[in-house]
């Protein structure tokens, strides 16, 4: 894809990603898709580490659009995510300065007088020269089209996300000494929450909403497959089934698809040729990141010649065979 590229349809936009090594779903595809039919923001929801924030890069690689992130946190404030003035800047330039200064001010009779001209002058300091842009700022003004993530924005406050509404509406924003600034290219927003809090119904009304959850053990394999070419189909298939049985459990933390890629390249730095007991016993921790999860499935999982077992009252056994 080029610059600007209008996508022709959702399989348009399912092929590109795929080119991105990204494999989306056909809702996915299509949610993409009107979302930049429609300019709107895309909201993706769902647990963390399914691949909401590579939708994102896969968006702005298949677009050739360069990738602007905000990564959200509590206490996230405007001047860290828009912009902020580089006093220090100004305060250099001002001893650099200070003899023409001196001779602006030269012949003054009060000290009203001089604040005067010295303000006459001040918007040498308060141009673009001196503004720090920061994610938000630099995407609206960037002189080439972009993909603006706003990563988690369930960690920030509510107050950050109501200042967002006006930019993700108008896409222009007001500086004091400069005044409006608007987006010279409306950039592709997606925004990604891992829904650690309710999001306003005024930002889900802004943009096109998108769930990702785990995806089946087919997608799963698919996506192993596609990254992790290097290991073999059996122990792949092996590996998938065992993290999808995973996710059945009562676990703190599921293990998530970037867990299972980190798991399987694992298995082929190891070179291991299938899931025996040492093996599972020393790479387990790459899927799981708490000691109770660990100790739970570790309780849980015989491993024998014949496959592996995880037991769960709540569930029916699961094996596979050699």
């Amino acid at each position: 894809m080029t610059n600007n590229r209008v996508y022709t349809s959702p399989r348009a936009v399912k092929e590109a990603l795929g080119e991105q090594q990204y494999i989306a779903s056909d809702e996915i595809a299509t949610t993409v898709y009107l979302c930049q039919q429609l300019g709107k923001p895309l909201l993706t929801e769902g647990p963390a580490g399914v691949g909401k924030t590579e939708l994102a890069k896969a968006i702005a690689g298949a677009t050739g659009r360069e990738l602007i992130r905000l990564q959200c946190y509590e206490g996230l404030d405007e001047t860290k995510a828009l912009y902020e003035w580089e006093y220090a800047k100004q305060l250099l330039y001002t001893q650099l300065l200070r003899d023409k200064l001196q001779e602006t001010l030269a012949n003054t009779h009060s000290l009203a007088e001089a604040a005067d001209r010295l303000a006459a002058e001040e918007d040498v300091f308060f141009s673009m020269r001196f503004l720090l842009q920061r994610p938000l700022l630099k995407a609206i003004l960037s002189e080439k089209p972009t993909v603006l993530l706003i990563d988690e924005i369930d960690r920030a406050d509510a107050e950050f996300e109501a200042f967002l509404l006006e930019v993700l509406s108008d896409f222009q924003v007001s500086v004091p000494e400069l005044g409006t600034l608007a987006a010279v290219h409306r950039p592709l927003v997606v925004l990604t929450s891992n829904n650690t809090r309710e999001l306003s119904e005024a930002l889900k009304r802004r943009c096109l909403y998108l769930f990702i959850g785990y995806p089946s053990l087919e997608q799963e394999l698919a996506v192993v497959r596609l990254k992790v070419p290097e290991l073999s189909p059996k122990l792949a298939r092996q590996a998938v089934e065992l993290v999808q049985r995973l996710r059945d459990l009562d676990l703190r933390k599921s293990p998530s698809i970037s867990e299972t890629l980190d798991w399987a390249r694992s298995l082929v730095a190891l070179n291991a040729k299938q899931l025996d007991e040492e093996t599972l016993e020393t790479t387990l921790n790459v899927l799981l990141k708490h000691e109770s999860d660990l100790q739970k499935v570790r309780r849980r999982m015989q491993v024998s010649s014949r496959g592996v077992d995880i037991e769960d009252d709540d569930l029916s056994q699961f094996r596979w065979r050699d």
